[in-house]
């Protein structure tokens, strides 16, 4: 399994790429994708939306069953991926690239300070 060094972890298996001091992306973690199964669909929130840190803003739907998705971090939605709309078992097999599903602006950057780092999730995880 990938455990990223430059990405941040929740609890939730959902992970966090700063691009700057006030943006990120946001996705699923390989483990959390592992767990689901194969990815038919995902519900992503409008642009302009914002969320606390903890709030669901999405969720996705496998094969077998459907999870919510659960902010790293308090945001407001700059982008969605689109590319997830027609295909969306990226989040399967690109989940650390391709298939990120969110940019933030951040709302308070100590947040970030609150999320795993990469030998904390792997040792979550195992």
């Amino acid at each position: 399994m990938q455990f990223p060094s430059d990405y941040k972890y929740s609890k939730e298996h959902t992970w966090l790429k700063l691009l700057d001091n006030q943006q990120a992306l946001i996705g699923i973690t390989e483990f959390a994708q592992s767990e689901l199964g194969e990815i038919v669909y995902v519900d992503l929130p409008s642009i302009g939306k914002q969320f606390k840190k903890d709030e669901v803003f999405g969720s996705v739907e496998a094969v077998k069953t459907t999870s919510d998705l659960f902010m790293p971090v308090s945001g407001e939605v700059l982008e969605i991926n689109t590319k997830l709309k027609d295909n969306a078992p990226l989040v399967n097999t690109a989940f650390f690239t391709d298939g990120w599903m969110i940019k933030v602006k951040l709302l308070d950057n100590t947040e970030t300070d609150t999320l795993l780092d990469a030998k904390s999730y792997e040792s979550l995880v195992n």
